[in-house]
């Protein structure tokens, strides 16, 4: 199965789901809010996945473009990627296949690393307004080479 849309509310991508179930099209969601609140110790975004068979993925795609221009609550409830426009995205930005996102939990929770959204087609990341982090703290007071050449 592949991810055709991710939002931060479960119950926008259950309507979702049930949209394809009428049109026809097998659709499951995942959702990654527990192991959010858990593992990364945040509170859950871009964690409610609608997913659809890959052979389902074009006729998908298409009415997702039809159902984003007429219905502006699912357009406005959709997470894309701000770069390439893919709803593919994971939060925070560590990949669930290793035993990093483990460790990298404790650096979110003290605040080192910030969290970020991550496109899984792109590789672009970015952040839904400005955290605070030691890391943003550290380059304030140890500006690198390039921020003290603009200065």
């Amino acid at each position: 199965m592949v991810t055709i849309a991710t939002f931060n509310e479960p119950a926008k991508a259950k309507r979702l789901k049930e949209r394809f179930q009428q049109a026809g099209l097998r659709a499951d969601i995942h959702n990654e809010g527990h192991l959010q609140q858990v593992a990364f110790m945040s509170r859950p975004q871009a964690n409610a996945k609608v997913r659809i068979e890959d052979n389902d993925f074009e006729r998908a795609q298409e009415l997702m473009v039809e159902w984003e221009a007429s219905d502006p609550d699912i357009a406005a409830a959709i997470i894309h990627c701000p770069q390439c426009g893919s709803s593919q995205i994971e939060y925070p930005q560590l990949t669930r296949k290793a035993i990093t996102p483990a460790m990298a939990s404790v650096l979110f929770a003290l605040k080192i690393f910030p969290k970020e959204f991550y496109c899984e087609d792109c590789h672009f990341t970015w952040s839904k307004g400005e955290q605070r982090t030691l890391a943003r703290l550290w380059h304030r007071f140890f500006p690198g080479r390039e921020s003290a050449n603009q200065s």
